[in-house]
């Protein structure tokens, strides 16, 4: 792809993110992220080929942010399990700084859109080796650490999206816990320390 063609494209998926951020998934429209990024809907077409085109492009995209973020995260320390509950402290961030990009990450938000498989094994294999790479580095010997990273990033997942789903609603303190960021933090913290512990995740 030229170098002025890939900015276009850039500039399209930046507006669709804007979008998504401004406007949630259901504003992520061909005409929608035209009229964002300032162009014609026939634009949005030739370069994406369709919304379905464009979806997986942000798809994508939502995925390249998210291990960007890792990527960020301070070097690997002596404590190896501190620097993996750093790393899910930072996905629960990422999933709260937009829960509609999330949305589009990891649930069926926009029917009728499937990302393309091959797609969704590019990008989890390339952001979620990251995740993989810090859980074997704590794993007892013989573990998988495929599988470990699964399991773990399953209660991860289902934590976050508990709290999400909660922040949307009427709070019921007297069921759940208080709707702050803290005492959510907490929860998430606990939760995720109690499925390391019972994974065997440890200094070794």
């Amino acid at each position: 792809m030229r170098p002025a063609e890939h900015g276009h494209r850039e500039r399209y998926l930046d507006a669709a993110l804007s979008v998504l951020f401004d406007r949630g998934v259901t504003a992520l429209t061909v005409r929608g992220v035209a009229e964002a990024a300032g162009a014609s809907t026939i634009s949005v077409y030739t370069r994406f080929g369709g919304r379905s085109g464009l979806l997986d492009a942000l798809y994508e995209r939502t995925f390249d942010s998210l291990r960007g973020m890792l990527e960020e995260l301070p070097p690997q320390s002596p404590d190896g399990v501190a620097d993996l509950l750093d790393l899910a402290m930072a996905y629960r961030l990422f999933a709260r700084e937009s829960p509609a990009r999330y949305a589009l990450m990891f649930e069926r938000p926009v029917p009728g859109f499937d990302p393309d498989p091959a797609l969704r094994s590019a990008v989890v294999r390339t952001t979620f080796g990251l995740f993989i790479e810090r859980v074997q580095r704590v794993s007892p010997p013989g573990t998988d650490a495929q599988t470990a990273a699964y399991q773990l990033w399953t209660a991860m997942h289902g934590l976050v999206g508990a709290e999400l789903m909660l922040a949307s609603r009427t709070a019921l303190p007297e069921w759940f816990i208080p709707p702050t960021d803290e005492a959510n933090a907490r929860m998430y913290r606990c939760g995720v320390t109690a499925m390391m512990t019972g994974l065997g995740l440890r200094e070794l």
